[in-house]
């Protein structure tokens, strides 16, 4: 056997695939020939030495280098070939506009992330997916590949799995009443047999997507079972809902050794009750109910279609939604949803399947909050949409959380007292202004309290001035309280309410508690950065500091909600 070999220009990747195939070679009992390019370095293999002679890309003015059978007699000549000549080279300084990191804004981009890759460790995470995602094989594989990249960076992960395409493909449109399938037992067969073809792709995409990103054996393995047990809805209102059902109860302490293990739980819709019946669950309400039962961080949804929440007055695209306000717009539309699986309004919407698809989604994401979960997020499955969403500050979806700010609203007149015996140890230390009652009732409509019981155990003023600019001030937390981050909240509040009367520029004056506003991305400015209308009323005898802080989306305010 002999190997012809052309060197114009060698290096270190040159020399690894020319081992490489030096290893192959001896695999092979038919004389081959490998010719080596170092013009464009890169190794080219034919089955003949007439082909190695009819491209005529690799002439060359040199003459061939033969390496005989024997390679390792001359493999430490090639070695030297391969050698950098310390005579060849010179040091100087980098050309900064060739800096790639610079260029592409990998640098921002990963210190941007750093916050959202430490706080989301150890965080819980249920994934609902449907069967239609497995229909997708480049989104489906692309999908899996960042599933694990979120494992890989300390997420506990959970996956619930349907197959409701798959079941309608093959027995077609099913009965439906109250937004549940009634299943009967030739259809639980084929439930069975599409279930079990979902979960066996889910754990060979992700299996094969956990190596990619290179987990050690044992570690990083995809187990199912049965985690959950479930009992039947029977008879409603004259349906017999036959092999439809139920969670009955979460095996909550088996998940939670998975994830000791460091292991990812897969769920199908298909639970066992102790008497050994299967039954089929709602796929979107057992994600649901897994989630609250483990306590998750998240709970994430993801639609077949790219649809979002538009403001209609803005034509802005909304964001982030509060447990309310995802209450509100389902009752809007007449929706109704219980966290068993039952659902009313939604056949209403059977010629609007962009806006059913989103707020069924939204309806089982409420569902989850309800049962603890402390965030839910709507997802397109748009390549890169879950690691956008989960470790970027602008996100990708929609996100539903908890009302935080449960419990505050605007000042009346009859909070004045309240105020104003809340503010009165700090007036006194010289910490705050002073404001007599007259003063607080003649700009009450600037205040907003945090109330608990009746009981004023916060306040914050709010006023707005020219040129996008707004002052926060007298912002106090009853000191019993001051350990529950009602302080924070009371302060996101206040930074929505600004979004939402068009100031991003926002400005505090402190004497005692400058730490506590830098700690929260305030910056110290001069009085020349104020309005012009505030400079003129500015105290100059009490020399207060001023601190500014710029927002320009929701999204940003709910980042630093998330921890």
């Amino acid at each position: 056997m002999s190997i012809r070999c052309r060197l114009v220009r060698h290096s270190t990747t040159l020399l690894w695939l020319f081992l490489c195939e030096c290893s192959l070679i001896s695999c092979f009992s038919p004389p081959r020939r490998l010719l080596i390019d170092g013009r464009n370095p890169c190794l080219r293999w034919f089955a003949s030495p007439q082909k190695l002679r009819s491209v005529s890309s690799f002439k060359s003015d040199q003459p061939p280098l033969e390496i005989s059978n024997d390679v390792s007699e001359d493999l430490p000549d090639l070695l030297d070939n391969l050698k950098i000549d310390p005579k060849s080279i010179e040091i100087v300084l980098q050309n900064t506009t060739d800096n790639k990191s610079t260029n592409f804004g990998f640098v921002p981009m990963f210190r941007g992330s750093a916050n959202y890759i430490a706080n989301h460790r150890s965080a819980l995470a249920v994934y609902h997916l449907s069967g239609s995602i497995i229909e997708q094989p480049e989104i489906f594989r692309e999908l899996m590949n960042d599933i694990a990249l979120t494992w890989l960076l300390g997420m506990k992960i959970v996956i619930v799995a349907g197959c409701r395409d798959q079941v309608t493909k093959r027995v077609g449109e099913r009965k439906r009443v109250n937004g549940l399938i009634v299943t009967d037992e030739d259809t639980l067969r084929i439930i069975k047999e599409e279930a079990g073809y979902v979960r066996f792709e889910i754990e060979r995409q992700l299996a094969r997507s956990l190596r990619l990103h290179g987990t050690m054996d044992g570690d990083g393995n995809v187990i199912s079972g049965n985690f959950f047990s479930a009992q039947p809805f029977g008879v409603l209102n004259g349906t017999d809902y036959k092999f439809t059902g139920f969670v009955r109860r979460v095996e909550a302490d088996r998940i939670r050794q998975l994830h000791a293990s460091r292991d990812i739980c897969l769920l199908s819709t298909l639970g066992v009750s102790p008497s050994g019946e299967v039954f089929n669950v709602n796929s979107e309400a057992l994600a649901a109910t897994v989630a609250g039962s483990l306590g998750a961080n998240k709970i994430i949804y993801f639609t077949d279609q790219d649809v979002i929440i538009r403001s209609k007055g803005f034509g802005n695209q909304i964001q982030s939604l509060r447990l309310s306000d995802a209450s509100n717009i389902l009752k809007h539309w007449g929706i109704e949803m219980h966290k068993k699986g039952l659902t009313r309004g939604l056949e209403n919407l059977i010629d609007d399947s962009i806006a059913q698809e989103l707020l069924y989604k939204i309806g089982w994401a409420k569902a989850a909050l309800e049962q603890g979960v402390k965030r839910a997020h709507i997802l397109t499955l748009k390549q890169g949409a879950l690691l956008q969403e989960l470790y970027t500050r602008d996100g990708s979806g929609t996100l539903v959380s908890k009302d935080i700010y449960e419990g505050i609203r605007q000042a009346n007149v009859n909070d004045v007292t309240g105020i104003f015996e809340l503010i009165s140890p700090l007036v006194k230390a010289g910490t705050l202004v002073d404001r007599p009652k007259a003063v607080l009732e003649k700009d009450i409509e600037n205040y907003y309290v945090y109330t608990r019981d009746n009981l004023v155990v916060a306040c914050g003023q709010l006023k707005k001035f020219e040129d996008g600019f707004a002052e926060i001030g007298c912002l106090v937390v009853r000191s019993e309280y001051r350990s529950g981050g009602r302080g924070d909240t009371m302060l996101g509040y206040l930074e929505r309410l600004c979004l939402k009367i068009g100031c991003t520029k926002i400005f505090v004056l402190s004497t005692q508690t400058m730490e506590w506003f830098v700690e929260r991305d305030f910056q110290e400015e001069s009085v020349d950065k104020l309005p012009k209308s505030r400079q003129a009323t500015y105290n100059s005898a009490r020399a207060s500091k001023i601190y500014m802080k710029l927002i320009d989306s929701d999204r940003e305010l709910d980042a630093s909600e998330l921890w």
